[in-house]
């Protein structure tokens, strides 16, 4: 009983001997400055490319929430004009689809009952025209895949008619969101590295553990970041004695 007591207080002495050792070697301080310097540095690159590349893709309409492409079909009728005539499919009808710079992108010819679909339509903002002499041109605002289907009713008489199917756009608030976000992962990377050199200065412990925390909320590569973060701070954290701020108060 009392030989195990005794190897228990062996291995403790044991453990606190090499933790001292430990807090006082500038090595154990340098390492720290080390992890915290790349864990910061992944956030500060993390933010890089959120900045270069998500924000952009926003802004050019790559991002797209269901694939890069859908159809557009819809039913084109005439004019209910009593309750015994009218709102029937129109056929032979020509239906253009022009993209935001006015190119047409698809093109289909009503059937029978009236029906068309445009297959394969890039889900980016378009207009739907269709076109028909003595009745009012119609114009529909959409994006390919909003809706599975949409009627089109023929009203005689001249003119142009718009209807916008495109609902309200989020794309500037989509964007600043975006941008907010990556440059506060860069921000927060960039305080991760400076707070890498402070732990390598040795000069300032309450400096480099603020910017080491902040570099906590980089996230770079996910977990990985602020691991290498914390690991670094628990070996500032261990070798504190050897900050000028701390042992010149102790002193």
């Amino acid at each position: 009983m009392i030989d195990d007591f005794d190897d228990d207080l062996d291995s403790s002495s044991s453990l606190q001997m090499w933790l001292s050792d430990l807090s006082t070697d500038s090595a154990t301080r340098n390492l720290g400055a080390v992890l915290i310097g790349i864990g910061g540095l992944l956030g500060f690159v993390i933010g890089i490319m959120l900045i270069s590349g998500n924000v952009s893709d926003i802004l050019s309409g790559q991002v797209e929430e269901s694939g890069g492409t859908a159809d557009v079909e819809g039913i084109v009728i005439s004019e209910l004009v009593s309750n015994s005539s009218g709102a029937e499919g129109v056929s032979d009808i020509e239906v253009l689809l022009y993209d935001e710079d006015g190119i047409v992108v698809g093109s289909d010819s009503t059937n029978s009952g009236g029906r068309f679909s445009i297959e394969d339509v890039p889900r980016r903002p378009v207009k739907l025209e269709v076109a028909h002499t003595g009745n009012v041109t119609v114009h529909v605002l959409l994006i390919p895949g909003d809706y599975s289907q949409f009627t089109i009713t023929l009203i005689e008489g001249e003119g142009t008619q718009v209807l916008d199917m495109q609902g309200e756009s989020y794309l500037g608030e989509s964007v600043l969101i975006a941008t907010i976000f990556a440059v506060f992962t860069l921000l927060t990377g960039l305080a991760g590295v400076a707070g890498g050199l402070e732990a390598r200065k040795g000069i300032s412990y309450k400096k480099t553990w603020g910017l080491s925390f902040l570099g906590l909320w980089s996230g770079g590569l996910m977990f990985v970041g602020p691991l290498l973060t914390l690991s670094g701070m628990a070996l500032v954290g261990l070798s504190r004695g050897q900050f000028y701020d701390v042992h010149s108060k102790e002193d």
